[in-house]
Protein backbone atom coordinates (compact mmCIF):
# COMPACT_ATOMS: atom_id res chain seq x y z
CA UNK A 1 0.00 0.00 0.00
CA UNK A 2 1.79 3.10 -1.21
CA UNK A 3 1.21 6.51 0.32
CA UNK A 4 1.24 9.66 -1.74
CA UNK A 5 4.48 11.54 -1.13
CA UNK A 6 4.08 14.89 0.62
CA UNK A 7 6.03 17.91 -0.60
CA UNK A 8 8.69 19.41 1.58
CA UNK A 9 11.42 21.92 0.77
CA UNK A 10 14.91 20.48 0.69
CA UNK A 11 17.70 22.86 -0.13
CA UNK A 12 20.57 24.76 1.33
CA UNK A 13 19.26 26.25 4.55
CA UNK A 14 17.32 29.52 4.15
CA UNK A 15 17.10 29.06 0.37
CA UNK A 16 13.43 30.04 0.04
CA UNK A 17 13.48 29.52 -3.74
CA UNK A 18 14.16 25.82 -3.39
CA UNK A 19 12.36 23.43 -5.69
CA UNK A 20 9.99 21.11 -3.78
CA UNK A 21 11.11 17.51 -3.41
CA UNK A 22 9.25 14.50 -2.05
CA UNK A 23 9.23 13.85 1.67
CA UNK A 24 9.99 10.15 1.52
CA UNK A 25 7.25 7.93 2.92
CA UNK A 26 9.34 4.69 3.07
CA UNK A 27 6.23 2.61 2.40
CA UNK A 28 7.80 0.36 -0.25
CA UNK A 29 8.32 -2.54 -0.30
CA UNK A 30 5.16 -3.24 1.69
CA UNK A 31 5.27 -5.80 4.50
CA UNK A 32 2.07 -7.82 4.92
CA UNK A 33 1.25 -8.30 8.61
CA UNK A 34 -2.28 -9.57 8.06
CA UNK A 35 -2.85 -12.74 10.12
CA UNK A 36 0.71 -12.52 11.44
CA UNK A 37 1.88 -12.48 15.05
CA UNK A 38 4.04 -9.44 15.86
CA UNK A 39 5.92 -8.59 19.07
CA UNK A 40 7.39 -5.19 19.95
CA UNK A 41 9.89 -4.91 22.79
CA UNK A 42 9.76 -1.53 24.50
CA UNK A 43 6.32 -1.23 22.97
CA UNK A 44 5.04 1.49 25.32
CA UNK A 45 7.53 4.08 24.05
CA UNK A 46 6.98 6.73 21.38
CA UNK A 47 7.89 4.37 18.55
CA UNK A 48 5.85 1.49 19.97
CA UNK A 49 2.66 3.49 20.32
CA UNK A 50 2.95 4.88 16.80
CA UNK A 51 3.77 1.43 15.46
CA UNK A 52 0.65 -0.01 17.11
CA UNK A 53 -1.51 2.75 15.66
CA UNK A 54 -0.08 2.08 12.19
CA UNK A 55 -0.69 -1.66 12.46
CA UNK A 56 -4.25 -1.15 13.70
CA UNK A 57 -5.00 1.27 10.85
CA UNK A 58 -3.47 -0.80 8.06
CA UNK A 59 -3.52 -4.48 9.03
CA UNK A 60 -5.49 -7.22 10.70
CA UNK A 61 -2.81 -9.12 12.64
CA UNK A 62 -3.53 -12.36 14.45
CA UNK A 63 -1.79 -11.00 17.54
CA UNK A 64 0.10 -7.82 18.36
CA UNK A 65 2.16 -8.20 21.53
CA UNK A 66 3.44 -5.27 23.58
CA UNK A 67 6.44 -6.39 25.64
CA UNK A 68 7.68 -3.91 28.24
CA UNK A 69 8.50 -3.64 31.93
CA UNK A 70 6.36 -0.67 32.98
CA UNK A 71 2.86 -1.67 34.11
CA UNK A 72 1.67 1.96 34.36
CA UNK A 73 2.59 2.68 30.74
CA UNK A 74 0.93 -0.56 29.68
CA UNK A 75 -2.22 0.43 31.58
CA UNK A 76 -2.21 3.84 29.92
CA UNK A 77 -1.68 2.24 26.53
CA UNK A 78 -4.61 -0.09 27.12
CA UNK A 79 -6.84 2.95 27.57
CA UNK A 80 -5.79 4.10 24.09
CA UNK A 81 -5.91 0.64 22.48
CA UNK A 82 -8.42 -1.34 24.61
CA UNK A 83 -8.51 -5.08 24.08
CA UNK A 84 -12.31 -5.15 23.75
CA UNK A 85 -11.95 -2.99 20.61
CA UNK A 86 -8.73 -4.61 19.45
CA UNK A 87 -8.95 -8.27 20.54
CA UNK A 88 -5.64 -9.14 18.90
CA UNK A 89 -3.72 -6.92 21.36
CA UNK A 90 -1.66 -8.60 24.09
CA UNK A 91 0.25 -6.88 26.89
CA UNK A 92 3.22 -8.75 28.37
CA UNK A 93 5.06 -7.44 31.41
CA UNK A 94 8.69 -8.40 30.96
CA UNK A 95 12.26 -7.16 30.68
CA UNK A 96 14.66 -7.88 27.83
CA UNK A 97 17.16 -8.83 30.53
CA UNK A 98 14.97 -11.90 31.21
CA UNK A 99 15.64 -14.46 28.49
CA UNK A 100 13.05 -16.94 29.73
CA UNK A 101 10.28 -14.34 29.72
CA UNK A 102 11.25 -13.27 26.21
CA UNK A 103 11.17 -16.85 25.01
CA UNK A 104 7.72 -17.32 26.53
CA UNK A 105 6.44 -14.14 24.89
CA UNK A 106 7.80 -15.14 21.46
CA UNK A 107 5.82 -18.35 21.22
CA UNK A 108 4.38 -18.59 17.65
CA UNK A 109 5.62 -15.05 16.83
CA UNK A 110 6.41 -14.27 13.17
CA UNK A 111 8.06 -10.85 13.48
CA UNK A 112 9.89 -9.07 16.30
CA UNK A 113 10.65 -5.35 16.42
CA UNK A 114 13.25 -4.70 19.11
CA UNK A 115 12.77 -1.13 20.34
CA UNK A 116 13.62 -1.56 24.05
CA UNK A 117 16.74 0.29 25.20
CA UNK A 118 18.17 2.69 27.74
CA UNK A 119 18.52 5.74 25.48
CA UNK A 120 19.49 8.77 27.56
CA UNK A 121 23.18 9.60 27.17
CA UNK A 122 23.68 11.10 30.67
CA UNK A 123 21.76 8.21 32.27
CA UNK A 124 23.99 5.66 30.54
CA UNK A 125 27.14 7.50 31.61
CA UNK A 126 26.03 7.54 35.24
CA UNK A 127 24.63 3.98 35.22
CA UNK A 128 26.98 2.05 32.90
CA UNK A 129 26.19 -1.42 34.25
CA UNK A 130 22.47 -0.90 33.72
CA UNK A 131 23.03 0.38 30.19
CA UNK A 132 25.09 -2.68 29.28
CA UNK A 133 22.60 -5.11 30.84
CA UNK A 134 19.69 -3.69 28.87
CA UNK A 135 21.27 -2.66 25.56
CA UNK A 136 23.89 -5.40 25.11
CA UNK A 137 22.78 -8.38 27.18
CA UNK A 138 19.18 -7.57 26.24
CA UNK A 139 20.10 -7.79 22.56
CA UNK A 140 21.72 -11.17 23.16
CA UNK A 141 18.57 -12.37 24.93
CA UNK A 142 16.33 -11.24 22.06
CA UNK A 143 18.53 -13.13 19.60
CA UNK A 144 18.54 -16.29 21.72
CA UNK A 145 14.78 -16.27 22.29
CA UNK A 146 14.04 -15.60 18.60
CA UNK A 147 16.27 -18.47 17.52
CA UNK A 148 14.68 -20.87 20.00
CA UNK A 149 11.17 -19.87 18.93
CA UNK A 150 11.96 -19.91 15.18
CA UNK A 151 10.80 -16.32 14.66
CA UNK A 152 10.73 -15.44 10.97
CA UNK A 153 12.41 -12.03 11.13
CA UNK A 154 13.79 -9.69 13.78
CA UNK A 155 14.64 -6.04 13.20
CA UNK A 156 16.35 -3.92 15.85
CA UNK A 157 16.19 -0.14 16.22
CA UNK A 158 19.62 1.45 16.43
CA UNK A 159 20.82 5.05 16.52
CA UNK A 160 23.20 7.41 14.77
CA UNK A 161 25.17 7.42 18.03
CA UNK A 162 26.27 3.84 17.25
CA UNK A 163 28.38 5.13 14.34
CA UNK A 164 31.85 6.05 15.65
CA UNK A 165 30.47 6.23 19.22
CA UNK A 166 31.80 8.76 21.71
CA UNK A 167 29.54 7.81 24.64
CA UNK A 168 28.50 4.60 26.38
CA UNK A 169 25.00 4.64 24.95
CA UNK A 170 26.39 4.73 21.40
CA UNK A 171 28.98 2.08 22.21
CA UNK A 172 26.33 -0.21 23.70
CA UNK A 173 24.14 0.18 20.63
CA UNK A 174 27.10 -0.52 18.35
CA UNK A 175 27.66 -3.74 20.30
CA UNK A 176 23.96 -4.57 19.92
CA UNK A 177 24.14 -3.91 16.16
CA UNK A 178 27.07 -6.32 15.89
CA UNK A 179 25.12 -8.93 17.87
CA UNK A 180 22.12 -8.75 15.54
CA UNK A 181 24.22 -8.83 12.38
CA UNK A 182 26.29 -11.80 13.58
CA UNK A 183 23.16 -13.64 14.76
CA UNK A 184 22.49 -14.60 11.14
CA UNK A 185 25.51 -16.90 11.34
CA UNK A 186 23.81 -18.79 14.16
CA UNK A 187 20.47 -19.08 12.37
CA UNK A 188 21.61 -21.09 9.36
CA UNK A 189 20.35 -20.77 5.81
CA UNK A 190 16.65 -21.14 6.66
CA UNK A 191 16.55 -19.75 10.19
CA UNK A 192 15.60 -16.42 11.69
CA UNK A 193 16.76 -13.35 9.77
CA UNK A 194 18.16 -10.47 11.85
CA UNK A 195 18.63 -6.89 10.63
CA UNK A 196 19.01 -3.36 12.01
CA UNK A 197 17.59 0.07 11.20
CA UNK A 198 19.57 3.18 12.09
CA UNK A 199 18.19 6.71 11.94
CA UNK A 200 18.57 10.11 13.59
CA UNK A 201 16.43 12.35 15.78
CA UNK A 202 12.69 11.75 15.78
CA UNK A 203 10.44 14.81 15.78
CA UNK A 204 8.23 14.79 18.85
CA UNK A 205 9.57 11.62 20.45
CA UNK A 206 10.11 11.42 24.20
CA UNK A 207 13.35 13.19 25.07
CA UNK A 208 13.57 15.03 21.74
CA UNK A 209 14.75 18.64 21.69
CA UNK A 210 11.59 19.65 19.77
CA UNK A 211 9.07 19.26 22.65
CA UNK A 212 11.72 20.71 25.00
CA UNK A 213 11.98 23.87 22.90
CA UNK A 214 8.20 24.02 22.54
CA UNK A 215 7.70 23.75 26.30
CA UNK A 216 10.15 26.61 26.91
CA UNK A 217 8.55 28.78 24.21
CA UNK A 218 5.03 28.16 25.51
CA UNK A 219 6.14 28.70 29.10
CA UNK A 220 7.28 32.25 28.48
CA UNK A 221 11.03 31.69 28.31
CA UNK A 222 13.05 34.60 26.99
CA UNK A 223 15.64 32.46 25.21
CA UNK A 224 16.34 28.92 24.04
CA UNK A 225 19.52 27.06 25.02
CA UNK A 226 21.75 26.21 22.05
CA UNK A 227 24.62 23.80 22.57
CA UNK A 228 26.62 25.07 19.60
CA UNK A 229 25.45 27.22 16.65
CA UNK A 230 27.35 24.95 14.24
CA UNK A 231 25.57 21.80 15.42
CA UNK A 232 23.58 19.85 12.80
CA UNK A 233 21.14 16.98 13.16
CA UNK A 234 19.23 14.50 10.98
CA UNK A 235 15.43 14.56 11.34
CA UNK A 236 12.71 11.97 10.77
CA UNK A 237 9.06 11.76 11.83
CA UNK A 238 7.57 8.86 13.78
CA UNK A 239 5.42 7.96 10.76
CA UNK A 240 8.49 7.79 8.55
CA UNK A 241 10.34 5.78 11.20
CA UNK A 242 7.58 3.18 11.50
CA UNK A 243 7.22 2.88 7.72
CA UNK A 244 10.98 2.58 7.38
CA UNK A 245 11.08 -0.30 9.86
CA UNK A 246 8.25 -2.12 8.10
CA UNK A 247 9.67 -1.71 4.59
CA UNK A 248 13.19 -2.62 5.74
CA UNK A 249 11.87 -5.76 7.39
CA UNK A 250 10.21 -6.80 4.14
CA UNK A 251 13.40 -6.05 2.18
CA UNK A 252 15.81 -7.70 4.62
CA UNK A 253 17.74 -10.82 3.78
CA UNK A 254 19.67 -10.88 7.05
CA UNK A 255 22.65 -8.91 8.35
CA UNK A 256 21.82 -5.48 6.92
CA UNK A 257 21.89 -2.11 8.65
CA UNK A 258 19.31 0.08 6.90
CA UNK A 259 19.81 3.86 6.91
CA UNK A 260 17.08 6.20 5.55
CA UNK A 261 17.76 9.21 3.38
CA UNK A 262 16.44 12.03 5.55
CA UNK A 263 17.09 15.78 5.72
CA UNK A 264 19.22 17.61 8.26
CA UNK A 265 19.34 21.12 9.66
CA UNK A 266 21.23 23.25 12.14
CA UNK A 267 20.02 23.43 15.71
CA UNK A 268 19.81 27.22 15.38
CA UNK A 269 17.43 26.87 12.42
CA UNK A 270 15.18 24.61 14.47
CA UNK A 271 15.22 26.99 17.44
CA UNK A 272 14.41 29.97 15.20
CA UNK A 273 11.36 28.18 13.82
CA UNK A 274 9.97 27.12 17.19
CA UNK A 275 10.73 30.39 18.96
CA UNK A 276 11.21 33.07 16.29
CA UNK A 277 10.94 35.91 18.81
CA UNK A 278 13.17 34.28 21.41
CA UNK A 279 16.86 34.80 21.92
CA UNK A 280 19.36 31.95 21.74
CA UNK A 281 21.90 31.30 24.46
CA UNK A 282 24.95 29.12 23.69
CA UNK A 283 25.40 26.70 26.61
CA UNK A 284 28.09 24.42 25.14
CA UNK A 285 28.13 20.80 24.04
CA UNK A 286 27.32 18.31 26.77
CA UNK A 287 29.70 15.43 27.58
CA UNK A 288 29.30 12.60 25.10
CA UNK A 289 27.57 14.79 22.51
CA UNK A 290 28.74 15.24 18.91
CA UNK A 291 28.78 18.44 16.87
CA UNK A 292 27.45 16.56 13.83
CA UNK A 293 25.75 13.19 13.47
CA UNK A 294 27.12 10.39 11.33
CA UNK A 295 24.97 7.45 10.29
CA UNK A 296 27.44 5.81 7.92
CA UNK A 297 31.15 6.20 8.74
CA UNK A 298 33.64 6.25 5.87
CA UNK A 299 35.05 2.95 7.13
CA UNK A 300 31.73 1.29 6.23
CA UNK A 301 31.64 2.61 2.66
CA UNK A 302 33.12 -0.61 1.30
CA UNK A 303 30.05 -2.55 2.48
CA UNK A 304 27.40 0.08 1.65
CA UNK A 305 24.99 0.23 -1.29
CA UNK A 306 22.52 2.96 -2.17
CA UNK A 307 18.86 2.69 -3.14
CA UNK A 308 16.48 5.53 -4.07
CA UNK A 309 15.32 6.16 -0.50
CA UNK A 310 17.92 4.48 1.72
CA UNK A 311 21.42 3.17 2.18
CA UNK A 312 22.13 -0.42 3.17
CA UNK A 313 25.27 -1.40 5.08
CA UNK A 314 25.76 -5.06 4.26
CA UNK A 315 27.43 -7.64 6.43
CA UNK A 316 30.95 -8.51 5.35
CA UNK A 317 29.94 -12.15 5.00
CA UNK A 318 26.87 -11.39 2.82
CA UNK A 319 28.27 -11.58 -0.72
CA UNK A 320 25.04 -13.07 -2.06
CA UNK A 321 23.00 -10.28 -0.46
CA UNK A 322 25.20 -7.68 -2.13
CA UNK A 323 24.55 -9.20 -5.53
CA UNK A 324 20.84 -9.35 -4.80
CA UNK A 325 20.72 -5.66 -3.93
CA UNK A 326 22.74 -4.70 -6.99
CA UNK A 327 20.37 -6.74 -9.13
CA UNK A 328 17.38 -4.83 -7.75
CA UNK A 329 18.93 -1.49 -8.75
CA UNK A 330 21.19 -0.60 -5.85
CA UNK A 331 24.58 0.91 -6.57
CA UNK A 332 27.77 0.85 -4.55
CA UNK A 333 28.71 4.14 -2.87
CA UNK A 334 32.03 5.77 -3.67
CA UNK A 335 35.17 4.93 -1.73
CA UNK A 336 35.42 7.01 1.42
CA UNK A 337 31.70 7.89 1.36
CA UNK A 338 30.23 9.00 4.70
CA UNK A 339 26.67 10.00 5.54
CA UNK A 340 26.85 12.88 8.00
CA UNK A 341 24.42 15.64 8.97
CA UNK A 342 26.85 18.46 8.13
CA UNK A 343 27.61 17.21 4.59
CA UNK A 344 24.13 15.83 3.87
CA UNK A 345 22.99 17.35 0.53
CA UNK A 346 19.37 17.44 1.72
CA UNK A 347 18.97 20.31 4.17
CA UNK A 348 15.69 21.77 5.38
CA UNK A 349 14.88 25.42 4.89
CA UNK A 350 12.30 27.21 7.06
CA UNK A 351 9.36 26.04 4.95
CA UNK A 352 10.59 22.45 5.09
CA UNK A 353 10.99 22.57 8.86
CA UNK A 354 7.47 23.95 9.25
CA UNK A 355 6.02 21.19 7.10
CA UNK A 356 7.97 18.52 8.94
CA UNK A 357 6.76 19.84 12.30
CA UNK A 358 3.18 19.83 11.02
CA UNK A 359 3.59 16.24 9.82
CA UNK A 360 5.13 15.16 13.12
CA UNK A 361 2.36 16.56 15.30
CA UNK A 362 -0.59 15.88 12.99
Amino acid sequence: MAQRAKKIYLASECDEAAEPAALRSFTQPWLDLNEKVVLVTGGTGSFGKHFVRTVIDQYKPRRLIIFSRDELKQYEMQQIFPMDQHPFMRYFIGDVRDRDRLEMAMRDVDYVIHAAALKQVPTAEYNPFECIRTNVFGAENVVSAALRRNVRKVIALSTDKAANPVNLYGASKLAADKIFVAANNLAGADGTRFSVVRYGNVFGSRGSVVPFFQKLAQGGAGELPITDPRMTRFWITLTQGVNFVLSSMEMSRGGEIFVPKIPSTTITGLASLIGPALGQKVVGIRPGEKLHETMIPADDAHWTVELDDRFVILASFAAAAREAYLNRGAKAVSEGFAYSSDTNPEKLNAQGLQLLLKEAFA
